[in-house]
């Protein structure tokens, strides 16, 4: 069903393929690796891409088309591709638009992954990046360089939960001619939508809040159409296609995602609150608490949220591990936006492999703790903290 009008939520639901001669409510696995052709000329408008259609699943599939389709209407993009994790649809994305000469200015924190991407991999094809502190978003276009090609950044940031203005890095965006692209994995299509802030393209881990019940890997790009087909050619050849069944599982779940997230963040608002007012934590950092320093701007990007909270527990890196091991109900997982509550120290695990000083840079404390509130009876969940916590 086409219709622009349509909610967030009826469009989750019914943006669907169309139904094949069995009339099935619920749209079929299409697990097969080529499709084929009705004669010569077929086939050869079809790889000359005369044809909008699919030849191989590598390049497109009919499950992951829907599951495209329905990430851009929730972004309000023109174009995707959906690929087979998050991290592949970082590098992706970026190496299909980067060359030898390149620069990118990113936001100091972003994931782990992401920064190992940035430090460890591009320098060795001459693509240098510089980081801007989140906290200094005035500092921004000091970095930007005559080679300068992208801007990048995440917001909610990983793990530190920190908010940048995403209406100014579009303004910055479009002064200096950059390519923004903005990781909204932590809010979702749900909570923010970049694109209207300035985005060029919008990555997200659908690993993450988008499966939401922790079962499968995915990640997809969307944005600007002729940005997005550079992404299809080099994925083409490279080879970081989504399966058609994590798509067929992502596309189902985007149905629940508004109600999943709503809870979500509820929970994770009563979690915080909590966790403000405990003695044995310094600080407590949640988009939608007053106390975040960047409350203002969550306020006005952002639906509600999000289901991650950051604390800072007192007694630093051995504090962290003492909590970690006294956890009962919550899972520990370097993964996030599960249906289960899951905490993580990111200094002795996600981001060990940084130094002190990096860490620092990043808001990351020795005593940084980061939850990714679940979708359990809350009462539950904060007992577990609050037993940890003694």
């Amino acid at each position: 069903m086409e219709n622009d009008n349509f909610g967030f939520e009826t469009s989750a639901i019914r943006t669907q393929l169309e139904r094949t001669q069995y009339l099935e409510h619920s749209v079929p696995l299409y697990l097969t690796s080529s499709f084929v052709f009705e004669d010569a000329e077929d086939m050869r408008a079809s790889f000359a891409e005369e044809k909008d259609r699919n030849i191989y699943s590598r390049y497109s599939n009919p499950n992951t088309n829907e599951f495209v389709d329905k990430v851009c209407k929730m972004e309000g993009a023109s174009a995707g591709f959906a690929f087979a994790s998050g991290m592949a649809a970082v590098y992706s994305t970026l190496a299909a638009l980067l060359k030898s000469g390149d620069h990118i200015v990113s936001s100091s924190s972003v994931f782990g992954a992401t920064h190992s991407l940035f430090i460890n991999y591009f320098p060795k094809w001459n693509i240098e990046t510089s980081y801007f502190d989140i906290n200094k978003p005035e500092t921004i276009e000091s970095f930007i360089t005559p080679n300068t090609k992208i801007l990048f950044a995440e917001s909610p940031t990983n793990p530190a939960v920190d908010i940048i203005d995403l209406e100014l890095l579009g303004t910055i965006a479009k002064k200096h001619n950059l390519i923004l692209i903005i990781d909204n994995c932590f809010a979702t299509p749900y909570l923010q939508q970049p694109i209207k802030w300035g985005a060029h393209l919008v990555v997200h881990s659908a690993t993450k809040l988008m499966d939401g019940q922790g079962r499968v890997l995915g990640g997809i790009t969307v944005g600007d159409t002729e940005l997005i087909q550079k992404i299809y050619l080099f994925s083409r050849l490279t080879g970081p296609a989504l399966s058609p069944f994590n798509a067929w599982v992502l596309s189902k779940s985007l149905e629940t995602l508004a109600i999943r997230l709503d809870r979500h963040c509820e929970n994770a608002m009563k979690v915080a609150e909590f966790l403000e007012n405990h003695p044995q934590v310094n600080k407590v950092k949640y988009p939608f608490l007053k106390s975040h320093p960047q409350y203002e701007i969550a306020q006005k990007q952002m639906k509600l949220g999000g289901n991650i909270v950051a604390f800072e527990i007192k007694g630093g890196l051995e504090a962290g591990r003492t909590f970690l091991d006294k956890i009962k109900l919550c899972s520990l997982s370097p993964n996030l936006g599960d249906t289960r509550t899951i905490v993580t120290h990111p200094a002795s695990t996600t981001h060990s492999k940084l130094s002190v000083e990096e860490r620092l840079a990043v808001s990351i404390t020795d005593g940084l703790v980061r939850v990714s509130v679940g979708l359990e009876t809350v009462k539950d969940v904060i007992a577990d903290l609050e037993q940890a916590l003694s």
